[in-house]
């Protein structure tokens, strides 16, 4: 299973696949990618409306805008047969598998993906939204190759064990939700693939966004999705190393490149070695 290259992401917008009229606004608020979604955002009674509304902004092309995602409806739902048929010849960028459950579950989805003639997309699994999803999360490097990236929700899983809410009175996730974020990470990191926080609902408070988007970032996330194109700017600033960032980063390589046999080295002030060589070139990397 091999996946394509996929550039940046940074930001993932979700568009509902049934409001076509919101897709042109979504292409240009500068998301790295678009979720075109045929799962939560659209009623059951508007999924073939949704289908032909994604494959017709399939056919279109992509030119210079972000790639395009498609958020399929669960393994084990009834849907998903018919999403990939109307899928098949428009090939998106990218599929977002709901409800994921570890390897065997991402090897079930590519089956049939290539069954459909949808062979080598890349998926971005969401691996926190069932009870029996969160053991299984350190399967995912067994099927690193077939990935894009993994990431998290906060809403389906406490649904599905009857909690009242994921978040404190403040907006902070309560501990069972906590730890499901933080496994989710390591889980992407694990399998080397991106690792992407999940949104941000309360899309008129920016001060609030930009706190949890710099949080994510500083946590090891290396991109978010959005819910709404007022959230895109933030999220990608969050996610880009700014100058000053860079240019330190710049001088640890530079300065362990001119000394290759050193194990540690003083720069701008701090004793630096290999842990902080490793981070500085994945600045590197992210900023280009």
């Amino acid at each position: 299973m091999t996946a394509r290259t996929i550039g940046k992401l940074r930001s993932l917008l979700f568009v509902p696949g049934d409001r076509p009229e919101r897709f042109a606004k979504a292409a240009a608020s500068g998301a790295d990618a678009l979720i075109l979604d045929l799962e939560d955002a659209v009623a059951v009674g508007r999924k073939a409306a949704a289908r032909a509304a994604v494959a017709a902004r399939l056919q279109a092309g992509r030119g210079e805008g972000p790639a395009l995602f498609v958020r399929v409806n669960p393994l084990d739902g009834g849907l998903l047969a018919e999403d990939l048929a109307a899928l098949a010849g428009f090939r998106p960028d990218g599929v977002v598998m709901p409800k994921a459950e570890g390897a065997d579950s991402v090897r079930s989805l590519v089956a049939q993906m290539a069954a459909a003639g949808l062979a080598d997309l890349p998926l971005l699994p969401i691996v926190t939204e069932t009870p029996a999803a969160m053991f299984r999360l350190g399967s995912y490097a067994e099927v690193g190759a077939a990935l894009v990236g993994l990431t998290w929700g906060a809403e389906d899983l406490p649904a599905a064990i009857g909690a009242a809410t994921s978040r404190e009175a403040d907006g902070r996730y309560t501990p069972p939700y906590e730890m499901a974020r933080s496994l989710a990470l390591f889980a992407a990191h694990a399998a080397e693939v991106a690792a992407i926080e999940t949104v941000f609902p309360a899309f008129h408070d920016a001060d609030g966004l930009a706190a949890y988007a710099a949080r994510a970032a500083r946590d090891g996330f290396t991109g978010m999705m959005a819910i709404h194109p007022a959230q895109v700017a933030a999220i990608n600033a969050a996610f880009t190393p700014d100058a000053e960032t860079v240019a330190a980063a710049a001088r640890i390589v530079a300065a362990f490149a001119a000394a290759p046999d050193a194990g540690a080295l003083q720069i701008d002030g701090r004793m630096i070695d290999a842990p902080h060589l490793k981070q500085a070139r994945r600045i590197l990397a992210r900023a280009e």
